[in-house]
């Protein structure tokens, strides 16, 4: 008879490292948000029904009059050149800011832990205000402008881009890494010749998915009174023309398309 160990009890401290508390968390968050709502109000209002189904007739046929896919090409060139300039700021700040929080560069010890954390905390502060917040923010400095969507874009998008680029730099194996340090490889070279080269597919994959995300805010902070996509769509909804509506959210569903063919490409060459 072969004796084995009776299973060992579980501990408050495992019950903690499991996923049983997230699961526990969630489930209470989501019965306290719902218990939370106000529901004595109705879900649709009287004559919602009505609308949303005028709103989805309209899609058959939308608007195709030659003037108005005129104006839907310039709102879209609009959009792309404000969500373009956006994550190119975006990139410029982001990817300087990642490869310090990572800790990339530098040799161990406090400083540099120092550094990384004071940068991390400066890109979670950059982030944690929305780009529709930084928009009104700047309006009252630069007004109506375009500089005000590439700012508002930027500052949010850095912040993001920033992180992710610290833990993609993180995640590299040390085993290459650690051959460019054997043969006296500087931080610098480790990080240009090793890390960077590893982490870039990955880096891209990510770049090209807050670019689609910068179209669609450069569109939604078209709301705040600057050109593009979301200042038509608005001028189409306060007029009730439904099918001018469909044919702008139709060259927005076109512009993240494009991105995403653009993005996979770029991604399938990078790997062959």
């Amino acid at each position: 008879m072969i004796w084995t160990e009776p299973p060992k009890p579980s501990t408050p401290s495992r019950f903690f490292e499991t996923r049983s508390l997230l699961s526990l968390v969630l489930v209470g968050a989501l019965v306290w948000s719902v218990a939370g709502a106000g529901w004595s109000g109705g879900i649709i209002h009287t004559g919602g029904g009505s609308a949303l189904k005028d709103f989805v007739l309209a899609l058959f046929p939308p608007e195709l009059s030659p003037e108005f896919l005129k104006l839907a090409l310039a709102a879209s060139w609009q959009t792309v050149v404000h969500a373009v300039a956006g994550i190119t700021l975006a990139v410029a700040l982001g990817l300087p800011l990642g490869v310090v929080a990572s800790g990339a560069l530098g040799r161990p010890g406090r400083s540099r832990l120092a550094l990384a954390a004071s940068i991390r905390f400066l890109l979670a502060a950059m982030r944690s205000i929305h780009e529709l917040v930084w928009a009104v923010l700047f309006v009252t400095a630069f007004g109506l402008s375009s500089l005000t969507v590439v700012l508002a874009i930027a500052l949010p998008y850095a912040g993001i881009l920033g992180r992710i680029y610290s833990e993609l730099l993180d995640d590299v194996p040390d085993g290459p890494l650690d051959g460019l340090r054997s043969s006296g490889a500087s931080p610098f070279k480790v990080l240009l010749y090793g890390r960077l080269p590893m982490a870039l597919p990955d880096m891209l994959g990510y770049g090209f998915y807050r670019f689609e995300c910068g179209i669609r805010a450069a569109a939604i902070m078209s709301f705040v009174g600057i050109r593009g996509l979301g200042y038509e769509i608005q001028l189409s909804l306060n007029d009730l023309l439904f099918s001018q509506v469909w044919t702008l959210l139709l060259f927005l569903v076109a512009l993240v398309m494009l991105v995403d063919y653009w993005s996979t490409r770029v991604r399938r060459s990078l790997g062959s």
